[in-house]
């Protein structure tokens, strides 16, 4: 795997995710209350926007949260070895999703814990 590429596709990553944050932060100048004149439909679909884009930056947040973590992950030199068994993640894997962090087996076996946690 070539390291450097790597690097250099999460670093973008990071940036784009970084840029997509401030975009964000620039657009929020909305009142809480909306206007004193709005019909109550216009500060439901207000209230509704910025619930959307509180769900959007946390999101973004995330995905920013792990390709930092890929990042320092390819500083200590554990770069594309799963966190739960210790074993490789395969290259085709890391190729679609470089911040991955598990191989394909505990992905498998940590959405199936997740989902059956949540249905009880």
């Amino acid at each position: 795997m070539d390291m450097p590429a790597v690097r250099q596709r999460l670093e973008a990553e990071k940036a784009r995710l970084r840029g997509v944050l401030d975009a964000a932060g620039r657009g929020q100048g909305t009142q809480e209350g909306g206007k004193p004149d709005q019909l109550p439909a216009e500060q439901a679909a207000e209230t509704l926007n910025r619930e959307l884009d509180s769900s959007v930056e946390l999101r973004v947040r995330t995905e920013l949260a792990e390709v930092e973590a890929a990042l320092h992950r390819l500083d200590i030199g554990r770069y594309g070895l799963c966190e739960v068994c210790g074993g490789e993640i395969a290259e085709a894997r890391l190729e679609a999703m470089p911040a991955a962090r598990y191989c394909v087996a505990d992905q498998a076996r940590a959405e199936r814990d997740a989902r059956q946690r949540a249905g009880r």
